[in-house]
């Protein structure tokens, strides 16, 4: 009976000889005999060649240091860096004469114990997530030898295709970096407008006010007023958490919870908090908009007119929703603060409909956080049941209904250990100073977030799920965590998010317990370094 591992040990077979016979090398059959391979080597690929990475990731290069390279394997957190770099062949023969290894010697036979090495060690991994175009990776483990090497100054990182970026590694840093105007540090647009990048074009196939990495002063003002900014209860909290609560019902209709029922249930309550309970059914709006975060991960090409046709449909419904927007509505807030609106003057007053769609699509990382929160306290029973007492008490809470302290420090623990935005990258407008070395205009300065909210040198139990830290009056402005950035720059709606999000845990608590999660989580030990809420499933009972 042919067995699985069976089956598996052929297909790695098949690959070795097919691979022993492009080098020439000769393979032993299970009785001994050496059974030669007609026909000349062919040429290796790129990935086969004596030196070079059988990974893509292209790695930062320290002139001066032997660092772990950016895309290495490690078990510490990656960041990400927008970047495109490029390959480097410097172990490999270039040009179209380049010798090649003859079969049978030392070089070739290193190239095919190398690759099988690669083939069985990566039987046992899981497979990685694809990356996108021009990300780079960098492991925890490099910006530790980064600062091993540098101290707490800036790390200046030279990628292979001549590009700088300046590595923050001293909460000092960290400080400065959230203080400066964007006349100094423009935001970088990837990070800031996500989901509006590719599809939003403007005069110079740029997004109007948000690829330049800055909002006009009449958006910032809106944003702040109608997500009510820094208020920890929103004016219409009573008519979002009702809404919160009858779409929950989608989260606890059956005995398990994924992400496919989450986003569901979340993007259903999105467009009623934002354009009010008419937009609840509408299945073809929320079909484009899933397009629209879809094709913001692809590259500019021929997708992209069909991008420009999607957003344009999106926009001309999401204003019909807006024109009879509620006063209960976030649209409807918009539309009293905005007053008319001239479309025919792109730098005039802002458009509601635009920040509608812009809400809708930041509405997005609700979910994923929604799932690994849950996650947390499923493997954490105390917790829980301290949430869940929560919970149950906040339905007589009367005018306090929606603060939900602790339920809210979860929230922020979970975006501590997975933050939404790992890294924040901006870019120098002049010349500056950073600890006494100038750099020109121009220069990338990565604040690497995640890193150092996890930081085990900096700050305590790391890695561990502590719900506690945030009850500190002084935890919300530590300038090493930054779940919502600092400065100028902190997210307008952070306190809004925090009450939907909560919100949807106190419903989900109050009529049942998690009993069982995958993955399985150690509550003592340290917890992975990410966690993909596709792969997030929970078990709830009832109480």
């Amino acid at each position: 009976m042919r067995t699985v591992q069976g089956a598996a040990l052929d297909g790695l077979k098949a690959r070795v000889r097919a691979l022993a016979e492009r080098t020439g090398l000769p393979v032993r059959s299970t009785r001994g005999e050496a059974r030669p391979h007609a026909g000349p080597p062919a040429r290796p690929r790129a990935t086969e060649r004596a030196g070079r990475s059988l990974r893509d990731g292209a790695p930062l290069a320290d002139p001066a240091a032997a660092v772990p390279p950016f895309g290495a394997q490690d078990p510490g957190r990656r960041t990400s860096v927008k970047e495109p770099l490029r390959r480097t062949a410097a172990a490999a023969p270039t040009g179209p004469a380049a010798p090649l290894a003859p079969a049978g010697t030392p070089a070739a036979a290193a190239t095919v114990f190398a690759s099988l090495g690669a083939l069985i060690t990566a039987a046992g991994r899981p497979r990685p997530r694809r990356r996108r175009p021009g990300e780079v990776r960098a492991s925890a483990a490099t910006l530790r030898a980064l600062r091993a090497r540098h101290g707490d100054a800036p790390a200046l990182v030279r990628t292979r295709s001549g590009q700088t970026v300046l590595v923050l590694l001293d909460p000092q840093d960290l400080r400065r970096f959230y203080a400066e105007p964007l006349s100094v540090l423009a935001a970088d647009p990837p990070q800031k407008c996500r989901g509006l990048s590719t599809h939003e074009p403007g005069g110079n196939d740029d997004a109007p006010g948000c690829a330049r990495g800055e909002q006009r002063p009449e958006r910032r003002r809106m944003s702040a007023d109608v997500l009510a900014a820094g208020l920890p209860v929103h004016p219409a909290a009573g008519p979002i958490l009702t809404v919160v609560a009858e779409e929950a019902r989608h989260l606890t209709g059956t005995g398990t919870l994924e992400l496919v029922r989450a986003r569901h249930a979340v993007n259903r309550a999105a467009r009623r908090i934002v354009l009010g309970d008419p937009a609840a059914e509408d299945d073809e709006l929320a079909g484009w908009l899933t397009q629209l975060r879809a094709e913001d991960g692809r590259p500019r090409g021929g997708r992209t007119r069909a991008a420009r046709s999607v957003h344009d449909k999106a926009r001309a419904r999401i204003r019909q929703y807006v024109r009879h927007a509620g006063d209960d509505t976030l649209a409807g807030r918009a539309v009293r603060h905005a007053g008319p609106v001239d479309t025919t003057d792109p730098d005039g007053a802002v458009d509601p409909a635009d920040e509608a769609r812009l809400w809708l699509l930041a509405m997005d990382a609700v979910p994923d956080t929604l799932l690994r929160t849950l996650l947390l306290l499923g493997a954490h029973p105390c917790e829980q049941d301290a949430a869940a007492a929560e919970a149950s008490a906040e339905v007589a809470a009367g005018p306090a209904r929606g603060e939900l302290p602790r339920l809210r420090a979860c929230v922020r623990e979970s975006l501590r250990l997975y933050p939404v935005v790992p890294d924040l990258i901006r870019v120098t407008r002049g010349v500056t100073e950073w600890r006494g070395v100038r750099h020109p205009a121009g220069t990338a300065v990565l604040l690497p977030a995640a890193f150092h909210q996890r930081d085990p040198e900096r700050v305590p139990a790391a890695h561990v799920f502590v719900p506690g830290r945030w009850k500190n009056p002084g935890a919300d402005r530590d300038i090493r965590m930054a779940p919502f950035s600092h400065g100028g720059g902190r997210c307008p709606g952070d306190q809004l998010g925090l009450m939907i999000t909560a919100a949807f845990c106190a419903e989900v608590l109050r009529g049942h317990r998690i009993t069982g999660t995958r993955p399985v989580l150690d509550p003592v030990g340290p917890l992975p370094v990410t966690l993909d809420p596709h792969g997030i499933r929970l078990t709830l009972i009832r109480r």
